[in-house]
């Protein structure tokens, strides 16, 4: 559970936010003397897409004991955990889903990528995330829903940005001093 094994990252990740912040100020000032496109955008793009995938990576990379075990069977453990104790599965099921999403959220907005690169990148990052703790042995899962289902976040992520731009009511960040377009 979130309070138990995982407090500290929630901590310091959250504690993070602060100087985040600051950052993303100082990197967006910083762009605006250098005349960049987009400094508030591109700064918050970045630095949430660092801040929002690091505390998970941290959490997913962090050994549980030893030895390894491969779930490689599609749905089996996803289903198994939807049977389970229902705060066991949406931290698990909730988790996965959030891996990858500051990915998903942050780099269409940053690279103006499209939603199926997001989907490719979110699912290479996932198997390779997959893959070390396989290789090192940290007494974790290696399974093939966990590639899904963070994949599926990243996309759902990427998905909604697609559809704010699309809209373009209000744009999504519009930089200080810029004028909303019209729909």
């Amino acid at each position: 559970m979130v309070g138990g094994a995982w407090g500290n990252v929630v901590a310091v990740a959250t504690i993070a936010l602060v100087p985040a912040a600051g950052l993303v100020v100082a990197l967006a000032r910083w762009r605006t003397r250098r005349g960049s496109p987009h400094p508030w955008r591109w700064s918050f793009a970045e630095v949430g897409l660092v801040v929002g995938t690091a505390p998970w990576l941290w959490m997913i990379l962090t050994p549980s004991g030893s030895g390894r075990s491969i779930e490689a069977v599609p749905l089996v453990g996803l289903l198994s955990q939807l049977s389970g104790e229902p705060a066991v599965a949406v931290e698990q099921i909730g988790g996965n889903l959030l891996v990858f999403a500051a990915l998903g959220f942050c780099a269409p907005l940053r690279w103006d990528l499209r939603v199926t690169t997001v989907a490719a990148l979110a699912c290479a990052g996932s198997l390779a995330v997959e893959a070390l703790q396989y290789a090192l042995a940290i007494g974790r899962v290696t399974s093939v829903d966990d590639v899904l289902l963070n994949t599926v976040g990243a996309t759902a992520a990427a998905l909604s940005v697609h559809i704010m731009k699309r809209r373009q009511a209000r744009p999504f960040l519009l930089e200080p001093g810029a004028r909303p377009g019209r729909g």
